[in-house]
């Protein structure tokens, strides 16, 4: 018999989280269905023991910082029992026993197993069919791409869910990937005493940011002893040779220049997929890189069916994942709730960190905006010099003939707290103007966006006196 709900939604991550709440109180029955922990995979693989790890590593290099403005002599020894023990405790120890009975309070009734759709309003999870009478939500996120290299099959390899709440320090780690989950990673296990060494395919690294984020960030990243290859694609992997055995945590990666890296772990970090399996059977619509293809107001697949956080491509981050499902559940109570995506704050948690909002440059110039620019270095105002902070960068991009920001990347201590004003600003569309009167406090770290500000708007003065 089946089980007929208002609504179904497949997954009980943050963005199932967000519309159990939303709906809480409105008379909508609500069915979650979650196969692994609810909440996703930030609490537990992702977001939260990742900064967990990095904060660790941070703490240590402020006292060898501590060595240049405060103390003659700094010594201490890695406890890496004691770091695992507290990652894993900020990642509820794989126990979603609370957030579980926290959703199931707001009404929703949670179906723990693995969840396929046989249709648009159908949800079968183990023998147990439920049904959607007003609304299905797929909100099942993405998980780990790996690639197609030889020899990969064959080698006991980490992804962001091994190397998030890791239970072993290994001497030297290969890194596949130099997006901002294999910076983030790779900056944790160096500054931990690990030998790192990030192979990128590509030809930069952090390539949906600024290439100025990269160039900043990439000497910082060298300070802490990473190794970087940039633009040699690994094209294959093996385990070396060990007489006449093999040590399965023991990898060799061949680079397409011929050269090898050896290491005694390898992380995957090569991007995300959606969890389509699940939902394939129903012949929704899907993006050429296999996300689940919405409205991106409105959030809908088709007419009942929405997507909600990473399965989208919208974007991979929680933030976003929760603001999807507020909208979700807003549209589902009636009220005519629009996504706006404008300005989505982005940072990757790295020291120092990189944070952005909005166009880059030349995403901004492909479209054919008047574009004018400012640059800046954080380490260069007084706080930078307070701080002992060297080499970061600023780049605010904005639309010259409308007079407003576009976007705006920063590496700087403290970016992510800093990058609020910016968002507010893109999302407002706030005159330049305006944004140069903005009164910053001295002397912190966002007192260096003032100049820049009124930079681009007497810029932007400047052409209107010049048409006139």
């Amino acid at each position: 018999m089946a089980e007929e709900f208002d609504v179904v939604c497949l997954g009980g991550g943050v963005a199932g989280e967000a519309i159990a709440v939303g709906l809480q109180g409105s008379g909508l029955t609500l069915a979650v269905v979650e196969r692994e922990l609810v909440g996703g995979e930030c609490p537990y693989w992702g977001c939260v023991p990742s900064k967990t790890l990095l904060r660790s590593g941070e703490t240590l290099t402020e006292a060898g910082r501590a060595r240049v403005l405060a103390a003659s002599r700094v010594d201490w020894n890695v406890d890496f029992p004691k770091i695992s023990t507290r990652v894993r405790w900020m990642a509820r120890n794989l126990d979603d026993s609370r957030p579980a009975a926290a959703m199931e309070a707001t009404g929703a009734k949670l179906f723990r197993g693995e969840g396929t759709l046989t249709d648009s309003r159908t949800v079968m999870v183990g023998s147990q069919e439920l049904v959607g009478r007003r609304a299905l939500v797929i909100a099942n996120g993405s998980t780990a791409a790996i690639p197609a290299i030889a020899g990969l099959d064959a080698v006991d390899f980490w992804t962001n869910r091994q190397a998030a709440i890791p239970t072993e320090l290994p001497v030297s780690l290969a890194i596949l990937g130099g997006g901002a989950i294999g910076i983030e990673l790779g900056q944790a296990f160096a500054r931990l005493g690990c030998k790192v060494h990030i192979i990128e395919a590509g030809p930069t690294f952090l390539g949906l940011e600024e290439p100025e984020a990269g160039a900043a960030l990439r000497r910082h990243l060298e300070g802490d002893g990473i190794m970087l290859t940039i633009g040699d694609p690994c094209v294959a992997v093996e385990h070396p040779m060990m007489g006449p055995s093999r040590e399965r945590s023991s990898v060799v990666a061949h680079l397409k220049s011929g050269a090898t890296i050896r290491a005694d772990r390898l992380l995957v970090a090569t991007g995300r997929r959606a969890n389509s399996e699940a939902w394939r059977a129903a012949r929704l619509p899907q993006t050429e890189r296999g996300w689940l293809k919405v409205d991106p107001s409105t959030l809908e697949a088709q007419q009942g069916v929405f997507g909600a956080g990473d399965v989208t491509g919208l974007g991979g981050f929680t933030h976003l994942a929760y603001y999807h499902g507020q909208i979700v559940a807003r549209r589902l109570i009636g009220i005519d709730a629009k996504a706006d995506h404008t300005a989505v704050p982005r940072v990757t948690f790295t020291d120092p960190e990189v944070a952005s909002v909005g166009l880059s440059e030349a995403t901004a110039r492909a479209r054919g905006i008047n574009v004018v620019i400012a640059n800046a270095d954080p380490a260069e105002s007084v706080r930078g010099y307070i701080h002992d902070f060297h080499r970061g960068a600023l780049k605010l991009v904005a639309d010259r003939d409308r007079g407003v920001l576009i976007g705006a990347t920063l590496v700087t201590p403290r970016a992510g707290e800093i990058l609020g004003e910016l968002v507010l600003a893109i999302k407002l569309g706030t005159p330049l103007h305006t944004l140069a009167d903005v009164i910053h406090p001295f002397p912190a770290f966002n007192r260096v966006l003032g100049t820049s500000l009124q930079e681009l708007a007497a810029n932007v003065a400047l052409q209107s006196v010049a048409r006139v």
